[in-house]
Order: C-alpha cells, then structure tokens, then sequence
C-alpha cells in the first residue's frame, strides 16, 4: 500500500513538474513573441520563400517543420498580410513528396499562362524550389538535390505539384538549390538564378518547364567562407542618376562579417544570358569586398518579393531573422524564429561608388504613433531618454538626427531591473558602429551568442548622424544614415527593457527625437 501511495505521489509530483515546466516556456514565449515580426503559431522556422502580391495581399511562404522545434524535413509553410504588419498562418502549402523535402525557392504570377498550367482568365501563380532528397544525402551521394515547380490556381491557397518534376536534374553538384525565378521582358523568357556551392548558376525558360543553362558566377568572387545559397538577382535605379543596374543577392553560411550567416551583393549588369562586374564596383570589391546587405548577425536568406516594384522601382526584401550558429538554441520552446521587418531595397552611387541602402517599408508607419518628441535635446555626458511607463520601448520605432563633434563616441543603452542592457553606438575611434548583447539576458544556450561586439564601418564621414531604430521585445533594427548602415541583432531579456539613455564623449544635440509606438 505504502508503495502504492508512492507511486501516485511521484506521479503527482512530476506531473506537477512537467505542467508547470510547461507553463514557465509558454510564459517565456509569450514573453519572447514579437508583437509586428511575423512568427508561426508553432514550431521552426527559417527562409523566406516564394513571396508574391496580389490583388491587395503580400504573400509568405517559408521553410517550416510542422513537427518540432528544430530544423527537420522540410515543408512550405504560409502567412498573408495586407499591410506587412499584421501576419495571417494559413495551413501548410507544401509537403515533402516522393522526390524529398521542400527546400527554398520563389514562386511568379504566370499572368501570360506562358506555363499552360492555367487560363489567360486564370493565370496560375507557379512555385519553383529545390527537392532535397534526404536517403540519397545520407548515402553521401552528389545529386541530392534537384529542382521542381508546384502550381496554383487559387491565389496561392492551395497547390498541385507539377508530374513532370524535376524540372532541372542535378548536374552533379552536391549544393544545388534555392531557385529564384523572373520574368525578363526585355528578353521575353524566365530567368533563374540557383546557387550551386561557391556560385550562382542561371537558366532560361519559355514556360517555367524546360531550362536551359545560360552562364554562371561567383566562383572566384566575393566571400567564400560558406556554402553560397539563397540568391537573388533584379534591376535596380540608381537614386542619383536614374540609370539602371542589376544587384544580385548572394547569402552564405558561415563567412559573415560578424561570423555565421549574412548576406553579401554584387551590382552589375545583366544582358539576358550573363551577369557582369560593373567596374566601379569591381573596383570597390577589389579594395575592401566588404558588401553586405546587413552587417548584424541576425538578417539571413533574405530576398525579394514578385510585383512589389516601388513607382520608383525599388524593391521590397524580407530575411530570416536568425544566424545558423545558434538558431536551434535560442531559448523558446513552442515556436523558432521572426522574418525581419519588411525593407525597401535602394541604390545609391556618390564619388566612392555604389551602396545598397535598406530603409524600413513605409507601411509600417501606419501602424505606429507618436508618444515623445525630444527635438532640440543636447546631452554633455550621460542622460536617460524615456523609461516605462512613458512608453513601452519593447514595441517601438525610435527616429534621430544627431549633431556631434569630431572624433565622438556615442553609446546607448537599452536597460531594465533584471540589470540586463544592450549596447548600441559609435566608436569614433574606429569609425564603427556596433552592438553589444553581450549583458542583455539569457546567453548561455549557445557560446557564439554573444562572445563579441558586432560592429561595422561607418560609411558616412559627416559630423551628422541619422538613424531609425524599431525595437520589438527581442530585436532591433537599426537603420543608419538613411539605410547606408544596417544592423539587425536579436537578444533575448529576463523582462522587457524599460528604458534608455544615452552616453556621450562629447556635448551633441538631439536635433530630432522622436519615439513611436506600435498602436
């Protein structure tokens, strides 16, 4: 009997145990969540995929295993939104088949029926991704990977993966994949760009079903610490002048310029067969080959959307917010991973050649109000800004203008009463701007989490600063000098943080501050 009551207590108590286990990583989660970062309800998460507008809704798809909290066979999963804020899950939209799993690729809006997989009525949206075939991966064998295309005939709701498949046999290269997919006008055809191991691979075709090898790029050119993936290619307009230029988009893990995953361009131009160097920027490449489209450590696979073009004909990008040294390790249990924000892609040429700048998507402002303005504010040495409940920094979007003296070092600080803080700023000495996580909370679920500072040249020389930051429970953005310098880093507090402040060298002045908060 004693025994008996023994064993219903350890029962009890163990059950206790787990419930209450559970409920303090749901707590955690709830508390992690970002509240306008697109997340799934539940489980991993990684790459954007097959993003597409259409009568009014921005279309995502991403790597997804529904199963677990860490990466595993590969799925599509689905969200919508109306106005990049506020994100719609919607049942899986791919599944792993007979050929392997569902790795990343793009899907187009096939309005000229080109692929006979529609009507001219109803043009079908057609996704082209990579199969992965997982028994042929674990015999070690070089042709893993192939590439397929899936229709739909609904807006993208529901698909039919195309009998034909693999469009495009494995050319006995063990990394093949990523298919990013365009309509040329200029030379009626659908392009691809595919990575494939240290290059990019690109094909041409007149109905999305048969392709043909066009050229290929990169071998010796860039950074080469990590296997090349993600990569997309579209014309941009130089800001200044109007001209136009092509930026191909090329992600790798590892080998970024703070370690782990980022992603690094190339500007150029594109004939319809072959992407060329253009020479200003060979020559920039040559000198410093420091050309990345985020320098945080937590922007990766990122790539543009299909009929976004901007009246400008900018583009609109979107990327995993995580690094491959940690992101089965960050500590939430019920879900894994945010999509960065949504960001307008824009190129700009000076006397120091061409930049790719990256300014946050002017949806967003619709979803944010004014609660402080600190205009005209000038610190000598140190001075807390806002702390709770004034407003709640921990859903927020921070614009500034700041006028320094030369050779001034600038810190702030995001702070709460668990003591943590991250660390944000200018060292003038270096003419850096940096983050440092290194005391914001939760760090040992992984030794590369926050072992060093990320840090990135300044290219601005004025004694000028712009920025605009948005802060969302577990991240920050920050844009500076009108998107020249990007960083996007997560971080993970006891509580939320309640206030920051600023440290300064030198006297500056706020000449613009302002504070939003998500509405």
């Amino acid at each position: 009997m004693k025994k008996y009551i023994f064993f219903l207590l350890s029962i009890f108590l163990i059950s206790c145990d787990v419930t209450n286990s559970n409920k303090n990583a749901m707590h955690s989660d709830t508390n992690y969540r970002p509240s306008f970062h697109f997340t799934p309800a539940e489980n991993w998460m990684n790459d954007p995929n097959g993003m597409f507008y259409l009568d009014g809704t921005y279309h995502l798809y991403f790597q997804y295993y529904p199963d677990s909290n860490v990466w595993g066979p590969m799925h599509w999963g689905h969200a919508t939104s109306k106005n990049l804020v506020d994100w719609k899950e919607h049942p899986i939209a791919l599944y792993p088949d007979e050929h392997g799993y569902i790795f990343s690729g793009s899907a187009v809006v096939d309005y000229q029926n080109t692929s006979g997989l529609g009507t001219s009525e109803n043009p079908p949206i057609v996704a082209i991704f990579t199969h992965h075939d997982p028994e042929k991966a674990k015999a070690e064998k070089i042709d893993v990977e192939t590439q397929g295309i899936a229709y739909s005939l609904d807006q993208g709701m529901t698909w039919t993966k195309y009998e034909g498949n693999p469009v495009i046999k494995n050319p006995d290269i063990r990394d093949f994949r990523d298919p990013k997919v365009f309509w040329d006008d200029t030379n009626s055809q659908w392009v691809m760009v595919l990575a494939a191991q240290k290059k990019v691979m690109f094909y041409s075709s007149p109905n999305l079903k048969d392709w043909e090898l066009l050229s290929d790029f990169g071998e010796t050119i860039g950074h080469h610490g990590g296997v090349w993936e993600c990569p997309d290619l579209f014309p941009l307009k130089i800001e200044s002048t109007g001209e136009t230029k092509w930026v191909l988009l090329v992600s790798i893990n590892p080998g970024g310029p703070n370690e782990g995953s980022a992603t690094q361009y190339f500007v150029g131009d594109f004939d319809g067969n072959t992407f060329r160097l253009d020479p200003t920027f060979k020559s920039q490449l040559d000198k410093e080959n420091n050309f990345w489209v985020d320098f945080g450590r937590d922007n990766y696979a990122g790539v543009t959307w299909q009929n976004t073009e901007r009246s400008n004909g900018n583009k609109l990008f979107i990327g995993w917010m995580s690094n491959w040294d940690y992101a089965t390790k960050v500590p939430t249990t019920t879900w894994r991973s945010a999509m960065t924000i949504a960001r307008e892609l824009q190129l700009h040429k000076d006397e120091n050649g061409f930049r790719l700048h990256s300014i946050p998507a002017t949806e967003l402002d619709a979803r944010f109000e004014e609660i402080i303005n600190l205009n005209q504010t000038k610190v000598t040495a140190q001075k807390t800004l806002v702390e709770a409940p004034t407003v709640e920094l921990h859903k927020s979007k921070i614009e500034m203008t700041i006028t320094l003296q030369q050779d001034t070092d600038i810190e702030f600080k995001l702070s709460n009463s668990a003591n943590n803080s991250l660390a944000f700023g200018l060292d003038a000495s270096e003419n850096e701007y940096y983050v440092d996580r290194r005391k914001s909370g939760k760090l040992d679920f992984a030794d590369k989490f926050a072992h060093r500072l990320s840090v990135m040249p300044r290219v601005s020389t004025t004694n000028t600063i712009q920025a605009t930051l948005y802060i969302d429970k577990t991240s920050i953005e920050l844009f500076w000098d009108n998107g020249k310098n990007v960083m996007t880093e997560i971080f993970f507090p006891d509580t939320p943080f309640t206030q920051l402040s600023v440290t300064t060298s030198n006297e500056i002045e706020l000449t613009h501050f302002t504070i939003d908060q998500l509405n």
